[in-house]
């Protein structure tokens, strides 16, 4: 199996679910698009996606113009229904590209936050196993709405967590990728987020709250990432050893 992993910056890479991939003989091209005009191969090749995070916002083509590129990539995966999980930034993309609004979202979630699944999830590929309320690990101010036809996976007191278009996509606003290391180079850096600036982040406290959470946030991650490649691999994917 062949995967692209669209990356934003270098230090919001794919995390355990690259540990998953290696671990299971899985191709991971990286692509990051404000370095690299292409994907390091023809689109046709690859058997499923995965967008990550990123700084930037979605509305953010005059400082950022690569994403324009992207997002009519993303439009071409989702015509083409190629198997794809969106993650942050990378979720609300996929929602725009499936005809979604993506906007600010009435406040950050920066931390660990309370995720509901909804009943919809019950039978989801991806959630349903999942506990019906969980911590999760979060770090967005902008949100997205539903996409037309997608079903809704979780919810937050704050906006929508997760979504299905169809039978193909899946959409996460929270991070389920990240390592211990990820998360100490986004909390190192946080001053240049403004929105953490100016919602009094508690840098220790956050560090406190990661080395109690991160081990089991980290096997839900990894869990679910077996699950979307499972997916997108077919029925027989994890008998192939």
């Amino acid at each position: 199996m062949l995967v692209l992993a669209i990356i934003h910056q270098r230090d919001a890479g794919p995390g355990v679910f690259a540990e998953v991939m290696h671990s299971r003989g899985v191709e991971l091209d990286w692509w990051l698009p404000a370095e690299e005009a292409r994907p390091p191969r023809n689109l046709q090749h690859y058997d499923a996606a995965l967008t990550l995070g990123g700084a930037m916002d979605v509305d953010q083509e005059d400082r950022h113009p690569w994403l324009r590129e992207e997002k009519a990539l993303l439009r071409g995966l989702v015509d083409q229904e190629v198997p794809q999980l969106g993650v942050c930034l990378g979720a609300q993309l996929l929602a725009e590209a499936a005809g979604a609004p993506v906007r600010r979202a009435r406040e950050p979630e920066i931390g660990w936050f309370e995720v509901e699944l909804c009943a919809d999830a019950a039978d989801d590929p991806l959630l349903a196993s999942l506990t019906p309320a969980f911590q999760a690990f979060q770090w967005h101010s902008y949100e997205f709405l539903l996409p037309p036809g997608a079903t809704p996976l979780a919810r937050s007191p704050a906006c929508l967590q997760a979504f299905r278009l169809r039978d193909f996509a899946w959409g996460i606003q929270f991070h389920a990728e990240v390592t211990p290391d990820i998360v100490e180079d986004w909390v190192s850096d946080y001053r240049n987020d403004d929105d953490a600036v100016r919602t009094n982040f508690d840098e220790e406290g956050l560090r406190e709250q990661t080395r109690a959470s991160i081990g089991r946030w980290n096997e839900l991650g990894r869990g679910l990432c077996e699950r979307f490649l499972a997916v997108a691999g077919g029925d027989d994917f994890f008998t192939q050893e």
